[in-house]
């Protein structure tokens, strides 16, 4: 009996040994786990390749500062048959025919050197949309660190949880066995037999219960961290990486959250859409050289050359005004994004306050869990002597182990949320990073892969050899 009792209590626990001591050496830790779903989530992955597909729209708008050079060749067969009339009084008409076999070159090479800005503005909102991407990588990267905490956790919960259950079917097994024991010698009654049973079969369907979130967990712990769980060691917060105040938290995250600076680099790449669209109504300014060689175009001419330079300025004067409108419709999608900032500001000075209110009520819960269980413990075993003695029914006992057992639960629950509450506020000020979070592992720089093809001229193949 006190061997069951002790193991219960120890299962309880194991969430909280994280600051005891050393972890063993075989133990997964979570801060392990938050590097293999760093380094191998899909979604993230996928996240990645979306940002490097951006980086190509740089070298895209770029390509308007270069010429454009084409080269056109020719060849085949042509049959001729022309009457010409020759030169004398009387005129005489003359037939010509034959085949022909004509072959042309020609190259030409055109620039663009005034569009009313346009380039200039486009290089730079696709760098706008660059540094937007790399905003929604950090946003993804934030929300799948928070979810492998949060899935390691879950499963420490509910794994611990499954101990106390079982721990508590023992326990009321052997509480049955000794209910029936003194039946037989006529202590109790049939009624304490029957409410001892029903305990048991309460019993058993929360072990059931507590089963088959564990296997829901597990899958979940796979699908985010990317293997199966195995001698998970305990959890800490990271209250270490927090700010200080809840002040300071709002303050910060109004500057470092990524979901604020995307939403400040989209007014960049919306305003600078009206400039393109107001270039629209400006000249255009391009030269273009064309030479050219054609070789037996005609039964009379065997070869002809030609080239030219001619500088080109295009005013528009009206295009039925689509240009118009498109001026008036970006300035509108300005102002919203503007006030999406606003918003997208107000939301997260709210998630930060909310998940500061979690983490200081998991804090107490904790504490409180913790002298739930102690005096739980007490008052079953104060109620089991009492029992003895005649003092207690055997009603009392087995709701005295059920305020032990849930407590116990509570205590599990308080803990993991403890925990979770902890990295999420660290991800809603927007600091939950490899970097803060000091795990070993190589941090992913978008920066590399853009650098590698911004002023790329040509290739069809990727930096990595694709």
């Amino acid at each position: 009996m006190h061997g069951v009792k002790f193991f219960t209590g120890a299962a309880v626990s194991v969430l909280l040994l994280a600051l005891a001591g050393p972890t063993p050496a075989s133990a997964d830790t979570i801060e392990a786990a938050l590097v293999r779903a760093y380094q191998n989530n899909p979604q993230l992955n996928a996240q990645r390749a979306q940002v490097r597909s951006t980086d190509e729209n740089v070298p895209q708008a770029l390509s308007g500062y270069r010429p454009k050079v084409n080269v056109t060749l020719g060849s085949g067969y042509q049959y001729q048959d022309v009457q010409a009339t020759q030169n004398v009084v009387p005129p005489t008409p003359k037939s010509i025919s034959g085949l022909l076999q004509p072959n042309s070159a020609s190259v030409s090479v055109s620039q663009t050197l005034y569009n009313g800005n346009q380039t200039a503005n486009r290089t730079r909102v696709a760098e706008s949309q660059v540094s937007g991407s790399r905003e929604a990588l950090r946003v993804l990267e934030q929300t799948v660190l928070l979810q492998a905490a949060t899935a390691y956790m879950d499963f420490l919960r509910d794994s611990a949880t499954l101990e106390v259950q079982r721990s508590n079917v023992r326990v009321l097994e052997q509480t049955l066995k000794q209910t029936r024991d003194r039946f037989n010698v006529g202590e109790v009654t049939r009624t304490d037999v029957a409410q001892s049973e029903a305990q048991l079969a309460a019993g058993r369907t929360q072990a059931l219960t507590a089963e088959s979130n564990l296997t829901t967990t597990r899958a979940n712990f796979r699908r985010i961290i990317g293997n199966e769980p195995a001698a998970l060691a305990p959890g800490s917060p990271v209250d270490r990486f927090l700010p200080a105040t809840i002040a300071s938290a709002v303050g910060l995250s109004l500057v470092e959250n990524p979901n604020v600076t995307a939403a400040m680099y989209g007014i960049d790449v919306n305003y600078l859409q009206v400039k393109i669209n107001e270039g629209a109504l400006l000249p255009t300014v391009t030269v273009a050289a064309t030479a050219s060689t054609a070789y037996q175009q005609q039964l009379t001419i065997f070869r002809t050359s030609s080239a030219s330079a001619l500088a080109t300025v295009a005013v528009p004067i009206y295009q039925g005004g689509t240009e118009y409108a498109l001026i008036r419709q970006s300035k509108e999608n300005l102002a919203q994004q503007r006030l999406n900032l606003e918003t997208t500001r107000d939301q997260t000075r709210a998630n930060v306050v909310q998940a500061w209110g979690q983490l200081e009520a998991g804090k107490a819960q904790v504490q409180s869990a913790q002298a739930q269980v102690t005096a739980s413990e007490i008052a079953l075993n104060g109620v089991r002597e009492e029992a003895k003695a005649g003092q207690r029914t055997t009603l009392d006992v087995l709701n005295a182990q059920q305020a032990l057992v849930n407590a116990r639960v509570a205590l599990v629950t308080a803990q993991h949320d403890r925990v979770v509450a902890s990295y999420s506020v660290l991800n809603a000020v927007g600091r939950l990073a490899p970097q803060v979070l000091g795990l070993n592992t190589t941090v992913y720089d978008p920066s590399v892969h853009y650098q590698q093809v911004r002023d790329s001229w040509a290739g069809v193949r990727t930096p990595d050899g694709r």
